[in-house]
């Protein structure tokens, strides 16, 4: 027993992965839709993954679940290809996340002195992203794992220079009172806050990851209840906190360069007693440690859950072994290539609503679940209610805002969603498919 986690190992690894690179990652992409408001979207997204965890809480007492999502979907309905299709889905969704991580990581690493922004004419940002990804994906074939202690001492570290950061911000803003605090009241108004959130909603999926692990975690079911319960109104608070005070002491860094914005509203509160660099270089090295936890986190994480679904056939053997110790080195390989080509491909704001997308559809499906067996699962409606009807309403309004704002990219996300989901139906369903060809030569002989 004292191998396995407690509470506060637990709370780490939630907050860590909700914190960890996320604030970094996907702050500059939704303060530039919601501008003032952009706090008001991380709460909204906040309260719809609170609901969508309530309703993984209520669907994971009721047995073993070691599989999360995939596992309620095999016992509530007993469909393998559909509880397939979910284990894929959030493969993808973690794919993205990686290369979102990684995006974001390019962009803090070329923000120093002395680090140039291409070399011989061929962007540098690409290659540092690349790079990143492929640190890890070595770090992890060679066994390394933060453990649940380190980890607490990793999120304390991370938590703390944020919450010193907002903190300081405000002080500064009420010190100085030209800066002035901008809370975005004339946005309230408009869907931007509710788009803001559907983008940001990736930021906010790290907790169920522990739904993953629950043999090493000491009275799984309640201790990962109480876990989640903490993290996720400790992670809006934070990136509440962190949100005015960046779009309020640098809207100018958040309109031409935002996704280094928060080392911008660093600089510019510290410049008041020199310190203007010191403070950038803080927030950059932070963003370079977060980012880069998050990706071998994840990566750690996603390997594992693919060797879940190898286990059970929902994953083809080519893609790892089953029986492996540890975590697979094939699906390490595989799933690392797959996000640097994501990384070096996409645009960070392009990549963020890719992930979201994939995490607001399993969440909403999730939550859908929860509501229909909320007798059984003795569930109060309301939560699973919100979490399905916020979750699957966030998947539209991030489409019409990539539509509207992006087209080039809302395109290339249909085309991989659309070929995603064909992938895995031909997959899950090709002993279905190969019965009836072989229907049809017969069909087609006998005629002859």
């Amino acid at each position: 027993m004292s191998d396995q986690l407690g509470l506060a190992g637990c709370v780490a690894i939630a907050l860590g992965g909700m914190i960890g690179g996320g604030i970094y990652a996907v702050l500059g992409v939704v303060a530039g839709i919601a501008r003032g408001a952009t706090w008001v979207g991380f709460v909204l997204a906040g309260v719809v993954a609170a609901c969508a965890a309530y309703s993984y809480h209520v669907l994971n007492a009721r047995g073993d679940s070691g599989g999360g999502s995939v596992s309620f979907v095999q016992r509530s309905l007993g469909n393998d290809t559909l509880a397939g299709v979910v284990g894929w889905t959030l493969l993808f969704g973690y794919v993205g996340s990686m290369a979102m991580y990684a995006s974001a990581f390019a962009e803090f690493a070329l923000t120093f002195r002395g680090v140039p922004e291409s070399i011989a004419g061929v962007p540098l940002r690409p290659a540092v992203a690349v790079g990143a990804v492929a640190l890890f994906v070595a770090l992890n074939l060679a066994g390394t794992r933060t453990t649940g202690s380190v980890e607490e001492g990793l999120v304390a570290v991370k938590v703390g220079v944020l919450v010193a950061f907002g903190v300081g911000g405000l002080a500064y803003a009420f010190g100085v009172p030209e800066s002035g605090l901008t809370l975005g009241a004339g946005r309230l108004g408009s869907t931007d806050p509710v788009v803001a959130a559907a983008i940001s909603f990736v930021a906010f999926q790290g907790w169920q990851l522990l739904f993953y692990d629950q043999e090493s975690i000491a009275d799984a079911v309640e201790t990962i209840r109480r876990a989640v319960s903490v993290s996720i109104p400790v992670a809006v608070a934070v990136y509440v906190l962190v949100a005015v005070v960046t779009v309020s002491l640098a809207p100018e860094a958040l309109r031409n360069n935002p996704h280094v914005a928060l080392g911008q509203a660093a600089s510019t509160m510290l410049s008041e007693v020199g310190l203007g660099s010191a403070g950038f270089a803080v927030i950059s090295a932070s963003a370079l440690f977060s980012t880069g936890s998050a990706i071998n986190a994840t990566l750690f994480s996603a390997a594992h859950f693919a060797k879940r679904l190898l286990g059970g056939d929902l994953l083809s053997d080519r893609l790892g072994d089953a029986d492996a110790d540890g975590v697979p080195e094939r699906t390490v390989v595989v799933l690392g290539t797959l996000t640097a080509a994501f990384a070096a491909w996409g645009s960070l704001g392009a990549v963020t609503s890719f992930a979201s997308l994939a995490f607001v559809v399993v969440f909403g499906a999730v939550s859908a679940l929860a509501f229909h067996e909320r007798e059984s699962a003795d569930a109060h409606p309301l939560p699973p209610a919100v979490g399905a009807v916020g979750a699957l309403g966030f998947a539209p309004l991030m489409l019409w805002n990539l539509y509207t704002r992006e087209p080039e990219t809302f395109w290339m996300v249909l085309v991989l969603g659309v070929g995603a989901v064909a992938v895995e139906l031909l997959y899950f369903e090709r002993e279905a498919l190969s019965e009836e060809l072989a229907e049809a030569e017969s069909a087609v002989t006998s005629l002859r």
